[in-house]
């Protein structure tokens, strides 16, 4: 069992490599972004986990590097609210609101990234997290034949992380077992809310008539 979950872990990170981005200058123009949520607080601390991925999305979008935003995350209860965090927080940087899509069903990094393309009509984006977390997420988009690449941000300083990784050696066990054996599917779907509509809007008028700023500061 270590065996395999050493293998899975190393072809996770070996299939993901090509799309990966470490640095912004290297980030190509994207219609859309989708950040993957987090809690914004570990207790009374600002989580670095959610600082960085908010602080990326910002430098991004001030770059002109990313023209809109998918926030993706869980939306467990009222007091509880990852995209709604998140929107918040790209307001008070100048991010316009109508640059801005929730998806309050985003409750793991399968219905976040597979919603991303059936209910928001985009398969073609980048992905917001750390470089771990990229990894698994771009497995899971590869597998649905979806376009993606991933612009992993720095981890945490104050800690080794090591939990988390270790964490992350079984989702990623989790992840091929819900792809290759059990089809996962997302936990809800529902009716399509494409982000970009200017596309589908010139096509239909060409037919003929008869047919950064850092918030941890």
């Amino acid at each position: 069992m270590v065996a395999a979950l050493f293998l899975i872990d190393r072809w996770v990170s070996y299939q993901a490599k090509e799309q990966l981005y470490i640095q912004q200058s290297e980030v190509e123009k994207f219609d859309v972004a989708v950040v993957l949520g987090t809690s914004k607080y570990l207790g009374k601390v600002l989580n670095e986990y959610y600082t960085h991925r908010i602080n990326a999305a910002i430098s991004l979008y001030q770059s002109k590097n990313v023209e809109n935003f998918l926030l993706s995350g869980d939306n467990a209860h009222r007091s509880y609210n990852e995209p709604w965090t998140m929107k918040r927080d790209l307001l008070k940087a100048g991010v316009p609101d109508e640059k801005i899509f929730l998806d309050y069903a985003g409750f793991r990094t399968l219905d976040s990234i597979v919603r991303a393309k059936e209910i928001f009509g985009t398969d073609d984006f980048l992905i917001i997290s750390q470089k771990f977390h990229c990894e698994r997420a771009l497995f899971i988009a590869n597998s649905h034949d979806i376009n993606a690449k991933c612009f992993a941000v720095p981890d945490p300083l104050g800690h080794s992380g090591l939990k988390v990784r270790i964490r992350e050696v079984f989702a990623r066990a989790k992840a091929v077992l819900d792809l290759y054996i059990i089809n996962a599917q997302p936990r809800f779907l529902g009716p399509k809310e494409p982000i970009i509509k200017d596309n589908q809007d010139a096509q239909a008028l060409t037919l003929p008539t008869s047919s950064a700023v850092d918030i941890t500061q």
